[in-house]
């Protein structure tokens, strides 16, 4: 395995005429990967799809001959690196992670072909290309998990899943999101009503777990900035959650400050959300 060092941010691009976008190609536990555009670099948060469904994704949003120049990896479960070795092995990348997820995902083991794994820790910000990356630490049962804004020509996208709650320093680094893709895993009724054993619902509710339809209704009724011109809903649990329940008690949360509820959109398992496009 190949390290390299987090580059430094720089003021040195030129940001003018650029657009940034956006958009989640799969988003739940069997994978999830968010794809990133700018004029200088195509990244993903995450690579959770295998390589055979994440060409398809690429290809379903026009980016089929793209190639990927690098990788935010936020924590070391199997939805969000499953397929990380095969893209290191078959291209050359870099993946930015934690040391707590290099060792949780075994990343010194990855075959690499040119590739790199680059460190990065939480509270940090670099650059790759021609954007701007904010790293910071979210409350998740994994080793070091983190969440990711990035930033280029004055848009911000934020994609913020796999938390229990959202404490201030976490509210505090997404303000001021342009594209905020949030976590909405589940819903609490479907959840306790449902056949998952006790352990498993105690994990997901838990403050290590997963944002419920409710935390996340709360918080954009309360101390969410209002900013952002999208707000997708990530991460829906397939069995404890329904995209019109979640989509429901976003938009009625946003309403009751007389913010735009039809910025709310779901996004999906089996399929690439719409290319979001801003800057």
């Amino acid at each position: 395995m190949r390290f390299v060092p987090v580059p430094s941010f720089t003021n040195s691009f030129n940001f003018r005429n650029m657009s940034i976008s956006v958009s989640v190609l799969g988003s739940g536990s069997r994978g999830n990967s968010t794809f990133v555009r700018t004029g200088g670099v195509r990244l993903l948060i995450d690579c959770g799809l295998g390589p055979r469904v994440l060409r398809k994704r690429l290809e379903a949003i026009g980016e089929g001959d793209t190639t990927i120049d690098a990788v935010l990896v936020t924590h070391e479960h199997r939805d969000h690196v499953g397929g990380l070795p095969s893209m290191l092995k078959s291209s050359s990348i870099e993946a930015y992670m934690t040391c707590g997820t290099i060792d949780g995902s075994r990343a010194d083991s990855f075959q690499m072909n040119g590739s790199a794994i680059v460190p990065v820790v939480a509270g940090q910000t670099f650059a790759i290309g021609d954007v701007e990356v904010d790293a910071f630490s979210v409350p998740h049962d994994a080793k070091e998990p983190v969440a990711y804004s990035i930033r280029h020509n004055g848009v911000k996208v934020t994609q913020l899943t796999d938390l229990g709650w959202i404490p201030d320093e976490v509210s505090s680094a997404i303000a001021g999101s342009d594209i905020l893709i949030i976590e909405s895993n589940h819903d609490l009724d479907m959840l306790r009503m449902g056949g998952y054993p006790w352990h498993l619902k105690e994990r997901l509710i838990g403050r290590q777990g997963h944002l419920s339809n409710r935390a996340v209704a709360s918080f954009l009724g309360g101390a969410y900035d209002g900013r952002a011109q999208h707000v997708v809903l990530a991460h829906l649990s397939s069995k404890n959650n329904h995209p019109a329940i979640a989509t429901q008690e976003a938009r009625l949360a946003l309403e009751s400050r007389g913010l735009n509820a039809d910025s709310v959109s779901v996004a999906s398992q089996a399929e690439p959300t719409a290319t979001f496009e801003l800057g």
